[in-house]
């Protein structure tokens, strides 16, 4: 064909996709990606365009992983892979592939190009990374730690795993074994490696090889210069992931990103070879964009994979405006300080080991990425282009003063067009105004901590790699062994906690009521409850905040209501619940605080006088915070109109009980023996029960039962009409609460949740009393605690006869403050997976000592109208899973984390039967 006939050929775009043609072929692939693979291959028959677009690898590749449910074997390609998944025999599916001629695609060439480039032009083995052979941990501390990257050598020589850690090795010994995140075993892992020409592989980064195989950890040690970890002091299920088994072909790589929570890290190579760039903190690379939530500071990354990144961006860079760069060899490690920006590519197939951690030196820096609000994220890894219009002026070399907007506009015009920019139009300068004024240093950049916002009530990231509580129990522990350190701890509980502002609080109330100084090692709250608790001489001293002002005062003054019913009550309970010493409010007016004590049963002046409307009902309420006014604003869609905002920054309502002797569980659960345990169940059932006999207090709010009377027509109790249409509220927005706690739940079950729990359920769980039994013991709703979890335990020492102490038992159960009243069973939910972690035997003990019926259907001998569905909802295994699905907390995650065979259930009637089938022979 000569070239004349080559340009008259007809372009087959516009005809083969019709209307989709004004469509870019990167959207259009990207639409493919959510049909099933059946769907494709009928796709791919209407038209040429259409079957080049449907037979691309990585649309296969993303299919494939979408879909499989377990290990599987790599088969040639990722078309082939998929349709063996998909039971496709092989004489139907497997045919030579139709060429066509007339389409041209830039997208798509660019992604074959990636396929096949070859890497030999990519190292530079002298890079400008500083490379260190001998050095003394001073030396290190003080040139490099927190500071700047460094390529050191000499580090893995007497390792094991510098000979052991090769490819065929670690097939040989560990073929068997599924990698964690990859969803195959690691031989056929390894042949995919060999054969796979993706053009972003698929990348081993196991975080838990060291449990998987335990014997790998002798084969390397954590380097001298790096010893010294503060998260080591948590506990191994609170402890996030930081080290990692890291395999990979030629082409996969780790794209640009900043280590999680602003940790250093080190990562030694064993084998192949890797180019690493590198950019300081706040200097965001080309083409990579930061997205940080306003509402919950998660923060999020777009970025293009590793080699498209060198491919297409980094030849756009002027030479100052280039990262720091350095190809990592066999038995060389390289430092990463706190907030550096890095990218890897493997240059062939690698093997390497890195772990995270925090030290002295950027303990303040993890404290800050913890700390609430959203600003102080943007700026410690966009620098100041992170900032809000009018927060700050940032000027260029010529003095001209840059506002964000003009700077977000740069940025934009550079990733999405792509064009590498001189000095003469501003692309250097866009590069070098990171530097201008920012600096990463605590101390500046907590000056964008927002003011206004606390740990306590603000929303918790789950992007952050240690949870909330988690972060409030390893300062604690810090503070307890770390004495010599509490300068830098107490700064960082500062700027994480706010813990200086709780700490004057505190010190307000104790001087309201005579009570003792604190010493140096009180001054930080305690534990890990959701509010600032204090513990010091006899007392514990315990400040509402969680959830702002509102909620604190309905969750002090339900408990008070609760502890006035407790203690009219002929109750055993009362002897296992600490004893309440004076409660109050305190409040900061015209420059000085005020205390005054409140009792629960009437509204404090400070909020009558403040303009704020509460209605007759509430003023004439005995408890005007208590459970019924509590339960109507839970189950209002909006707040009220008349809210405590004006007043929540300087109100806090506190309660002052007897301190507790001894620990809470969740700093013994590893030392008890079993007989310990089994006394726990047995006490946990017990005072379930005796707390499920308490009386409560009638609905007072008739806007709960919605007006009308249908509760009344089939005898069903208000209590339970209030709490079924309380779930009915939470199956609304189930999914996307469950969307943002993210995995490990599986896609499949997301899908099946209305069909699991079916709009029936509701009208059938309001009428689930016409087909049970009753007893006199058995109530249709109780007070529920709510968070009977391992913090909120607590066990006290005792002696065997020889009068030595080497025994712990169970003495109280603490914070009533999240009270509610429903289906006793929601009390067996935190229980089981919190305190028990999922143990069939100690649960049996707990429901052997608690001895209430369960709500269930009779027999169908008695009951021959009720139908089946209604036996479904009387089920208690069935109406639990339903209650965990609606739960407002992760309860979900705890599952799927105590058994990992829910990782692949394919129904929630299997998560049903793995988790609660023991309710059924109750």
């Amino acid at each position: 064909m000569d070239a004349t006939a080559l340009f008259e050929q007809r372009d087959r775009r516009p005809e083969a996709l019709g209307s989709l043609s004004v469509l870019p072929d990167e959207t259009i692939c990207a639409l493919l990606e959510h049909l099933d693979p059946r769907d494709i291959a009928r796709l791919a028959c209407v038209s040429s365009v259409m079957y080049i677009l449907c037979n691309e690898k990585p649309l296969w590749m993303s299919l494939c992983l979408r879909r499989a449910k377990g290990p599987f074997e790599y088969r040639g390609s990722w078309k082939n892979t998929t349709l063996h998944l998909e039971g496709v025999t092989q004489e139907n599916a497997y045919r030579k592939p139709l060429q066509f001629d007339g389409f041209n695609s830039l997208y798509l060439y660019k992604r074959f190009y990636r396929c096949n480039t070859s890497l030999d032009g990519f190292a530079f083995d002298d890079g400008n990374v500083e490379r260190r052979g001998e050095i003394s941990l001073d030396e290190f501390t003080k040139e490099y730690d927190a500071k700047k990257p460094v390529l050191l050598s000499g580090l893995a020589d007497s390792w094991p795993a510098s000979k052991a850690w090769t490819i065929d090795q670690l097939s040989e010994k560990y073929g068997e074994r599924s990698p964690n995140k990859i969803s195959m075993k690691l031989k056929d892992y390894i042949s995919y490696m060999k054969l796979q020409r993706d053009e972003d592989p698929l990348y081993v980064f196991d975080d838990r090889f060291g449990e998987a195989a335990p014997e790998l950890l002798k084969d390397y040690s954590v380097p001298y210069l790096f010893q010294e970890d503060w998260f080591e002091i948590l506990d191994k299920e609170n402890r996030p992931p930081y080290r990692w088994l890291i395999v990979g072909p030629e082409r996969s790589g780790a794209s640009w990103h900043v280590d999680p929570a602003l940790t250093s890290a080190w990562n030694t190579l064993l084998c192949g070879r890797k180019r690493w760039a590198l950019y300081p903190p706040g200097k965001v690379p080309l083409g990579v964009t930061v997205h940080v939530n306003e509402d919950d500071g998660d923060v999020s990354i777009d970025t293009p994979s590793s080699l498209q990144w060198w491919l297409d961006y980094y030849p756009l860079l002027a030479d100052e405006d280039k990262p720091i760069e350095c190809t990592l060899l066999p038995g060389e490690t390289i430092y990463v300080p706190s907030g550096w920006w890095h990218c890897i590519l493997n240059l062939e197939p690698t093997v390497a080991v890195t772990q995270n951690f925090v030290n002295k030196e950027n303990f303040g820096f993890v404290c800050l990425d913890m700390a609430p609000g959203h600003q102080h994220k943007g700026v410690c890894r966009a620098g100041l282009l992170a900032l809000d219009d009018g927060e700050e002026e940032t000027h260029d070399e010529d003095g001209n003063t840059l506002s964000y907007s003009d700077l977000t506009r740069k940025e934009k015009r550079v990733r999405m067009n792509g064009e590498g920019e001189t000095d003469a139009n501003g692309g250097s300068k866009r590069y070098n105004m990171w530097k201008n004024g920012f600096s990463y240093d605590v101390d500046f950049l907590s000056r964008f901590l927002d003011k206004e916002r606390d740990h306590y009530n603000f929303p918790w990231s789950m992007g952050n790699s240690v949870g909330q509580r988690e972060i409030r129990g390893w300062l604690s522990k810090l503070w307890v062994l770390k004495p010599e350190m509490r300068k830098l701890i107490w700064k960082g509980a500062c700027i994480a906690l706010n813990a200086e502002k709780w700490l004057l609080c505190l010190e307000e109330v104790c001087s309201f009521h005579n009570l003792p100084l604190l010493t140096e090692d009180e001054k930080l709250p305690v534990g890990t409850g959701s509010n600032p608790v204090y513990l010091f001489s006899d007392y514990a001293v315990k400040l509402f905040v969680e959830g702002g002002l509102e909620q604190s005062m309905y969750g002090l003054g339900t408990e008070l209501e609760f502890y006035d019913i407790l203690g009219r009550a002929d109750s055993p309970l009362k002897s296992h619940i600490p004893h309440v010493l004076a409660s109050g409010i305190l409040y900061f007016e015209k420059g000085s605080y005020k205390v005054v004590p409140w009792d629960g049963k009437r509204i404090p002046d400070i909020f009558t006088t403040s303009n704020l409307d509460f209605d007759a009902s509430m003023l004439n309420s005995e408890f005007p915070f208590g459970i019924w006014n509590k339960t109507l604003l839970q189950h209002r869609n909006q707040p009220a109109p008349n809210s405590f905002g004006s007043l929540s920054s300087h109100v806090w309502p506190y309660i002052i009980t007897q301190r507790c002797k001894g620990k809470i569980f969740a700093q013994l659960r590893d030392d008890l023996t079993l007989s310990d345990a089994q006394n726990l169940a047995t006490f946990l059932g017990q005072q379930l029960r005796n707390l499920h006999l308490l009386p409560y207090p009638p609905v007072t709010r008739p806007e709960l039962l919605n007006g009308n009377g249908v509760h009344e027509e089939f005898k069903i109790p208000p209590e339970w009409k209030v709490f079924v249409d309380a779930l009915c509220q939470k199956k609304k927005d189930v999914t996307s609460r469950l969307e943002n706690w993210g995995n490990p739940i599986p896609r499949a079950l997301m899908n099946k949740i209305d069909e699991y729990i079916p709009d029936e359920f509701f009208v059938d769980l309001l009428h689930v009393f016409k087909d049970t039994d009753v007893g006199k013991e058995m109530k249709p709703c109780t007070w529920i605690h709510s968070d009977v979890m391992d913090d909120n335990i607590h066990m006290e020492p005792y002696a065997d006869d020889d009068g030595q102490h080497n025994s712990w038992r169970p003495s109280h159960i603490l914070d009533f403050s999240d009270l509610s009243i429903g289906d006793p069973i929601y009390d067996l939910i935190p229980i089981y997976l919190d305190v028990f972690r999922g143990d069939p035997d100690l649960f049996k003990k707990l429901l052997e000592s608690y001895g209430l019926p369960l709500i269930r259907s009779k027999s169908s001998a008695e009951n021959g109208t009720a139908d089946s569905t209604r036996k479904k909802v009387s089920s208690p295994s069935y109406r639990t899973m339903c209650y965990c699905i609606l739960h407002e907390e992760n309860v979900l995650g705890a599952m799927f984390s105590i058994w990992d065979e829910l990782r692949t259930a394919e129904s929630w009637e299997q998560v049903e039967l793995t988790v609660w089938s023991l309710l059924n022979s109750y």
